[in-house]
């Protein structure tokens, strides 16, 4: 199983609340003493993807509604509980036409998409008693059942579906990563039971090894603390560790300076920390470790500093967060080397429910092989079977021969006239044009020769 690790993405709140484009304190900074090129005013800033299977449909919307003017100014005044309590939605109906037109067209394109999935599945399960609208409704971006127009209720649905989507999105990496390392260590297990005692010993032997050289690093500094944030200050940054100043740094890293610190800012943050424990050209490191890892330090600064919990940071939560007790003197931060991700009992019940997913694929290739080996069988068959009637029309055909008649054609035709055989029965009478029958004991006489020279 290889388990591949996706970064952790913007609900659709914050991708809508980017759209406001506020604007962040002014802060004079001298950008030639700082490494590395900044943004510049005005590009756009690609958002990352949400890893949502709606993800291109999402951005569409978004950037439709971007246009439009009266809802950008509604969405400047609306807070995060207008919108997710829908209120917003119903400003849809004041948008200009051509919105709700290409809006309308989104939808279409969006359900016609879903359709082909829906297809792609009956197809490959070969059912032809699935149910369409049963298959839609497991769809809750949108409502399957006005399929031609974008209303207020598939923003609403849309908004809704993102936001609990994206909230279960890290739960889910947890639970993908805790089953990507227990699938390690049972490929491990499973692959010392094949050696002898000494070559499995050996492997002990270089697994503990791999794990002490693992485990042997700098000291990590805690996600989010004065001393983690001036190490990026001083090395990622390039300025004087003394001059450290919170509200700079804000600035500095937030990217697209739309006045918000969002995961993707700061997980950016913590990559010096984990170039200390995690190296891709060590075996000893795993880079989807180090994955892991940087989702829980983005997880535990959100929780310590998102106070309105809208999955960004703004300037006014960041500096209220470099005033407590915690900035200065945070506890120690335990890397993913230092924790149990696993009980016994559940690897044991891992290997369980993966002996039983094995048993279920062994019965399917069994089944497969037996109705691989009856369709040969019939294939065989038919095979005799046309040989045989070849064979038969092959005798029919040469005893024909044999009695001089030529073989006959589907339709009884000859198939060929051997040449110069033609039988005088067959060939055609035709009496010269004008000739009477002769009176009985007249004779006919012979015609006048064309080369005779008559005078």
């Amino acid at each position: 199983m290889k388990w591949l690790s996706v970064l952790p993405q913007q609900c659709i709140l914050l991708m809508t609340c980017l759209l406001m484009a506020l604007d962040a304190v002014p802060i004079d900074i001298d950008k030639t003493k700082v490494k590395g090129e900044g943004h510049v005013e005005g590009e756009k800033v690609e958002n990352p993807d949400t890893g949502l299977y709606y993800d291109e449909y999402l951005r569409q919307v978004i950037d439709v509604l971007e246009t439009d003017k009266h809802f950008r100014e509604k969405l400047q005044t609306a807070d995060i509980e207008e919108i997710k309590s829908g209120k917003l939605s119903r400003e849809l109906d004041l948008v200009s036409h051509h919105v709700r037109t290409r809006l309308d067209e989104l939808k279409r394109q969006e359900v016609a998409r879903l359709r082909m999935l829906i297809k792609a599945k009956m197809d490959s399960v070969q059912d032809t008693g699935i149910d369409h609208q049963a298959l839609l409704k497991q769809f809750e971006h949108l409502n399957h059942q006005n399929p031609d127009t974008f209303e207020p209720k598939d923003l609403d649905m849309l908004i809704k579906a993102a936001t609990s989507d994206l909230e279960n999105y890290d739960k889910t990496r947890h639970e993908e990563f805790k089953k990507y390392e227990m699938m390690k260590e049972h490929e491990r297990r499973e692959y010392l039971k094949t050696l002898d005692e000494e070559k499995r010993q050996r492997e002990e032997s270089k697994f503990e090894e791999m794990k002490k050289k693992h485990g042997d690093h700098p000291k990590v500094h805690h996600p989010g603390s004065k001393d983690q944030l001036k190490e990026v200050w001083e090395e990622a940054d390039g300025l004087d560790p003394n001059e450290f100043d919170p509200k700079t740094f804000f600035k500095l890293h937030d990217v697209n300076n739309d006045g918000f610190l969002d995961e993707q800012e700061l997980e950016a943050l913590f990559t010096k920390e984990l170039e200390k424990v995690y190296d891709p050209k060590n075996e000893e490191d795993d880079m989807v470790e180090m994955e892991e890892e940087r989702l829980r330090m983005r997880e535990h600064v959100m929780n310590e500093v998102d106070i309105n919990k809208d999955r960004l940071v703004t300037l006014e939560e960041f500096l209220r967060a470099t005033e407590k007790k915690e900035f200065l003197e945070p506890d120690s931060w335990e890397t993913l080397d230092q924790q149990q991700l696993f009980t016994e009992d559940e690897l044991k019940e891992f290997e369980s429910h993966i002996s039983q997913q094995e048993d279920e694929l062994r019965k399917k290739a069994e089944d497969l092989q037996k109705q691989k080996e009856e369709l040969q069988r019939q294939h065989d068959q038919l095979q005799a079977q046309k040989q045989e009637l070849q064979q038969v029309v092959k005798q029919m055909e040469q005893k024909k021969l044999q009695q001089g008649n030529p073989p006959a054609g589907p339709a009884g035709e000859l198939k060929f006239q051997p040449p110069g055989e033609h039988k005088v029965e067959d060939a055609p009478k035709h009496p010269a044009e004008g000739d009477q029958p002769l009176p009985p004991g007249h004779v006919q006489e012979p015609a006048a020769r064309t080369d005779q020279i008559h005078p």
